[in-house]
């Protein structure tokens, strides 16, 4: 990839995880994929075996693939991607009148 172009920038998944390992493990796995500067795991839902998380990953050029392989490797699953954010500069969110 050029100087100049920055994929993707930051992420923001649903992930279903077993209760081992804990979301400080997958943080820090998830801290190694190529491209990644920082990652956010919060705690959403808890069942019997199970846990939701939301996992926000910001970095430049993220490697998406490596980071749903990792996340497989710990034993979870992307359920969704709720949010994508790719370029040369981070774009916050608005609100819209469609929000409302």
């Amino acid at each position: 990839m050029k100087k100049d172009e920055y994929g993707i920038r930051r992420l923001v998944l649903d992930v279903l995880k077993p209760h081992k390992p804990s979301i400080v493990d997958v943080a820090l796995r998830l801290s190694k994929v190529e491209g990644v500067s920082g990652v956010n795991c919060i705690l959403s839902e808890v069942d019997q075996e199970t846990e939701n998380i939301k996992v926000i990953v910001e970095g430049i050029n993220i490697n998406f693939e490596e980071l749903s392989d990792s996340l497989e490797d710990l034993g979870g699953v992307i359920h969704s991607v709720d949010g994508v954010v790719a370029g040369k500069k981070l774009v916050e969110d608005v609100e819209t009148p469609q929000d409302k």
